[in-house]
């Protein structure tokens, strides 16, 4: 399973981007890329989402899949469920659910979050994921998941997301609201 930094350097590399080029697109130093490619921290949410949206690539593609959690395929291939999120304004038909590794970050800000998938091969890099919500916690997050979950057993054709935290954008920081 390949790393961040790994993940990260692949597909800077894929984009024909040197670190520099990379740095500049998203408005930090060319030792900070260097420093998140041999694994020695990650960037903030923000600077995240940025290098997502650039490359046009999911974030668990860039933080690999380690730390992720679906829905099984193995008790229904074809299961799906809509997924609403109020906070985020996204509804989507889902058959399968992700969450993020951890993010670092200030006093406010969530450490994780939530993405789904309808499983369907949208580009080079696999299925493309919908973001869901931001979590203050595993704890929530993990809740938030077993609960989809059962809602799919149970044959429910629509699920809201109950446990995310309503964030804002602030001077380059998401923190919640």
């Amino acid at each position: 399973m390949m790393s961040f930094g790994e993940n990260l350097q692949t597909i800077r590399k894929k984009n024909h981007l040197s670190q520099e080029g990379l740095a500049e697109m998203l408005g930090v130093s060319r030792q900070a890329v260097s420093k998140w490619e041999l694994g020695d921290g990650y960037p903030e949410v923000d600077k995240l989402l940025l290098l997502s949206k650039k490359l046009n690539v999911s974030l668990d593609s860039l933080l690999g899949d380690e730390n992720t959690a679906a829905i099984p395929e193995e008790s229904n291939p074809s299961a799906s469920i809509r997924i609403i999120s109020p906070h985020e304004g996204v509804i989507i038909s889902a058959s399968k659910v992700m969450r993020s590794q951890q993010f670092k970050g200030g006093k406010n800000s969530p450490r994780f979050a939530l993405y789904a998938s309808d499983g369907k091969e949208q580009s080079p890099w696999g299925a493309q994921n919908t973001f869901l919500g931001w979590y203050r916690n595993l704890e929530d997050v993990t809740r938030e998941i077993a609960e989809i979950q059962a809602a799919l057993d149970a044959g429910a054709a629509s699920y809201t997301l109950q446990y995310s935290v309503k964030c804002k954008q602030n001077l380059l920081r998401t923190i919640e609201d």
